[in-house]
């Protein structure tokens, strides 16, 4: 069935970048999921747990370990929030200094993973996944 080929192959392939990329990010001590929470928070700035789980679509539990390791690598901060329960994180000035680094590897990886891929093609399948995502949320 169409259906299962096309979900099958996209988890495939959400699986196969994302161990590309951990590969990639390995020798400086950083993972794809520590990646993503990095770059989100160097776009969109401080945010608070909850907002980082909505965004990602990563559950609680996972995200807190993430941070956890990100702040003993000194690379978030958890800053109190207005109410107690609620802590923002946002990057230090070391993974602000780091960033330019980690972002030149996952470019140098993104780009060896497209390079024969048309970029007509390419940008159909940003839209088409722009779309989809949009249907879903």
């Amino acid at each position: 069935m169409l259906t299962h080929e096309l979900f099958h192959t996209l988890h495939q392939l959400s699986r196969h970048l994302t161990n590309k990329l951990n590969e990639a990010l390995k020798p400086l001590g950083l993972y794809s999921a520590q990646w993503s929470v990095i770059y989100v928070l160097k776009n969109k700035g401080s945010l608070t747990q909850k907002e980082l789980c909505d965004y990602l679509f990563v559950e609680a539990p996972p995200m807190t370990r993430t941070i956890q390791r990100l702040v003993k690598q000194g690379y978030v901060s958890q800053v109190q929030g207005k109410d107690k329960r609620e802590k923002h994180v946002q990057l230090t000035d070391t993974a602000l200094q780091e960033y330019p680094n980690w972002e030149r590897i996952v470019n140098t990886v993104n780009k060896s993973l497209l390079e024969d891929f048309p970029l007509v093609s390419q940008e159909q399948l940003v839209e088409l996944q722009k779309s989809w995502l949009q249907k879903i949320l």
